[in-house]
């Protein structure tokens, strides 16, 4: 499966190491938080599962917010960046505290398409529930987003990154519908499924990012408040994600390729044009996402 997060080969590698930061910039906190509005959701599929009555407001980053990812390994928390994006699961409480005390923004990573046989709730999922494994990623197979079960476990979800102090959540996997899934999913289907999680999300004061799903972003960009993209560059797809750009909405980009990193014939000085001259904020990283090395576009 090309458009992927590294999370399944990270844990499966249990990578833990730190590296050296890399470089200075703003510390200064991107984005606002404004009143919530209504997010439409479309008619009729499972009934949602029921979700906290009090609507919070939510953080909104702009696309001047700057960002850091990483999902494995001890977090290495002095990056001068407006975000944070690390893993639900694995984050322990102290160092998203430690996260906003030196004012960042913290984004809180899982998967909502697909189960992980090494997260805690894997056993909360029905035998009915679960699709085909992921193409490449041992341990994971994709999940029913029409089941009312897979609804009720993403809501859990969503309430313990509300409960770590998470600002936002980067749901994974909500591209199911395109891959090989084992369920029949439907692109219809899909959509009300990712907009079902910006509801929830939005319902629990917690921002929400679009994961991939490029083939659904004009659709989708009203109800998500910023989009996380891998390797768009790489495949020329950058211009898809305009629906968030021109909504002011920022979009976080991953790139993995080998010529970004070392620069092989000035690969990472173009890259970093293209993507100053897009209004994206690039990181080149390595697949595993365990900061081994970091380059970002931003200089940060």
């Amino acid at each position: 499966m090309r458009h992927r997060t590294a999370m399944g080969r990270a844990a499966a590698v249990a990578l833990a190491l730190s590296a050296t930061a890399c470089g200075g910039g703003s510390g200064a906190e991107g984005g606002t938080v404004v009143a919530p509005t209504p997010t439409p959701t479309p008619a009729p599929s499972p009934t949602p599962t029921p979700s906290p009555t009090t609507t919070a407001s939510w953080w909104r980053p702009t696309t001047a917010t700057t960002w850091q990812w990483q999902l494995s390994g001890t977090i290495d928390t002095r990056y001068a960046v407006d975000a944070y994006d690390i893993d639900l699961f694995d984050a322990p409480p102290a160092t998203i505290a430690a996260l906003h005390a030196a004012g960042r923004r913290v984004i809180c990573y899982f998967s909502a398409g697909s189960s992980e046989n090494w997260r805690s709730d894997d056993g909360e999922f029905a035998a009915a529930d679960r699709g085909a494994t992921l193409d490449g990623w041992a341990g994971e197979r994709w999940l029913a987003v029409t089941s009312t079960n897979v609804r009720r476990v993403m809501a859990l979800r969503l309430d313990l990154a509300r409960a770590k102090g998470c600002d936002a959540v980067e749901p994974d996997n909500v591209d199911g519908y395109a891959n090989r899934n084992g369920l029949n999913i439907t692109a219809d289907q899909q959509l009300d499924y990712n907009r079902f999680l910006a509801t929830e999300a939005h319902k629990r004061g917690l921002s929400i990012g679009l994961k991939n799903d490029l083939d659904q972003v004009a659709v989708l960009a009203p109800a998500f408040d910023f989009a996380v993209n891998e390797q768009c560059h790489e495949y020329v797809e950058c211009d898809r994600l305009t629906p968030f750009l021109t909504a002011g909405k920022p979009v976080f980009v991953a790139e993995y390729k080998a010529a970004y990193r070392t620069n092989s014939g000035g690969a990472r000085d173009t890259l970093c044009a293209a993507s100053r001259a897009q209004g994206l904020r690039t990181l080149v990283l390595p697949i595993e996402l365990d900061n081994r090395f970091r380059f970002s576009c931003d200089g940060d």
